[in-house]
């Protein structure tokens, strides 16, 4: 009915005045060269009466259709407002409202049907949800303008501005990440891996024993600030990421290449990430990503958000010698920790970037290790570990040529 009546809506005045008077006695023209007649609603060659009933049975307003959006340009702008923003998408003719997160925009004008430009009223940082309202309806395309004091970095696609409450359950440092004013969740895109931002902070460093088992010697307490925010790969880089840019798979556990990438040794790794210009994470990073707020030997999980120094709850979070099954499994098999970090204990020990040492004596400030040495630090155990060597705190490391079915690694980067 209603394609009856947008054709209805056509007709011209003419027609209309024809209608009331003495169209429904008149005939098309039967002219060979003339096209049907754009009066003859029914297609049967006449106007008549069936053709007048027609409109009639649709009278009324005309039928306009709904807005919708496809993109809004640019996606970022301070939180003062005053962004001139390109909304594009289909009927935005007679477009009379446009609000940013709720807030109306200023300076609304309809370019054409497909395009309307406002700009952007002030708003706090994050994701913003775009709108707009027309004869037809309303439109609404989520998280499509981002509010912040500093652009995106370019290297990445954003996946979320804010952090998520369910995964960084902790306000502290959602706050923390927030103040950062860059984007919580991001996918690197030259490789594809999904980072997550973690945000400057100080710590204590060191010795967080567990139930069943103390700590070692080379885990001194000390304080350690961190003053710059890093990325950090959400889960452990995987085989299909180092195939991609790599060539070949050197991991002795294939079939699934969402396993982590093994049998890579430090040496090996600087080529992958000086490529795509990524880096490893300095040991001090590495524990306090791992850490995320909490100060015992096992990292947040569900039930213990605060962490535990139970073991054996360690099969919550990690892939370990009772349940690994003697291999690598699938990354983000087990519970995140605090900052939607996957894997930070288990399934394989993860290379950082120092050189193995003591730790120097007194709190320490961006910290990374020996200047020279023989055995590069990895850290988190592994498949065929136990509670001991997955510690927040616990430390192993080899030459940097190593190779290893239990060892890979997961990258940083610099925003």
């Amino acid at each position: 009915m209603s394609k009856l009546k947008n054709r209805a809506c056509s007709l011209s005045a003419t027609l209309r005045r024809l209608a009331l008077a003495t169209a429904m006695s008149v005939l098309c023209t039967l002219a060979i060269a003339n096209p049907p007649c754009p009066s003859d609603l029914d297609g049967d060659g006449m106007v008549t009466a069936g053709d007048i009933s027609l409109v009639l049975l649709d009278f009324g307003a005309c039928p306009v259709d709904p807005p919708s959006i496809s993109s809004v340009t640019p996606n970022f702008g301070p939180t003062a407002g005053g962004t001139t923003i390109t909304i594009t998408g289909m009927a935005l003719t007679d477009t009379s409202i446009v609000t940013v997160r709720g807030n109306s925009a200023t300076s609304v004008i309809v370019v054409n049907d497909t395009t309307v430009t406002a700009v952007t009223p002030a708003g706090s940082v994050g994701a913003a949800n775009v709108q707009v309202t027309t004869p037809g309806g309303t439109a609404t395309i989520s998280g499509a303008f981002t509010y912040g004091n500093a652009p995106p970095p370019a290297w990445c696609t954003v996946l979320e501005q804010s952090p998520n409450a369910t995964v960084v359950p902790d306000a502290t440092l959602r706050a923390a990440i927030i103040a950062t004013n860059l984007p919580w969740r991001v996918r690197d895109t030259g490789t594809g891996i999904e980072m997550v931002l973690i945000p400057p902070g100080t710590y204590i460093m060191g010795c967080s024993a567990s139930n069943s088992f103390g700590c070692n010697g080379d885990e001194t307490q000390h304080q350690v600030t961190l003053t710059n925010a890093f990325y950090l790969s959400r889960t452990e880089v995987t085989q299909a990421q180092w195939l991609a840019k790599m060539g070949s798979n050197p991991s002795h556990f294939t079939g699934d290449s969402s396993r982590p990438v093994e049998q890579v040794s430090w040496n090996d790794i600087q080529s992958f990430c000086t490529n795509n210009g990524l880096r490893l994470p300095t040991e001090a990073e590495w524990e306090y990503a791992y850490r995320a707020g909490t100060t015992t030997a096992f990292h947040g999980m569900p039930g213990y958000l605060n962490g535990t120094n139970d073991d054996t709850q360690l099969g919550t979070i990690a892939w370990i010698s009772s349940n690994s099954g003697n291999q690598t499994r699938p990354v983000a098999g087990k519970a995140a920790n605090g900052f939607g970090l996957c894997d930070m204990s288990g399934n394989v020990w993860e290379w950082c970037q120092d050189w193995y040492g003591t730790y120097a004596s007194g709190a320490q400030t961006n910290p990374t290790g020996p200047g020279s040495g023989g055995v590069r630090v990895f850290r988190g155990g592994a498949w065929y570990d136990n509670s001991l060597t997955c510690r927040a705190s616990e430390r192993y490391g080899k030459s940097p040529d190593t190779r290893l079915d239990n060892v890979g690694f997961r990258v940083a980067r610099t925003p």
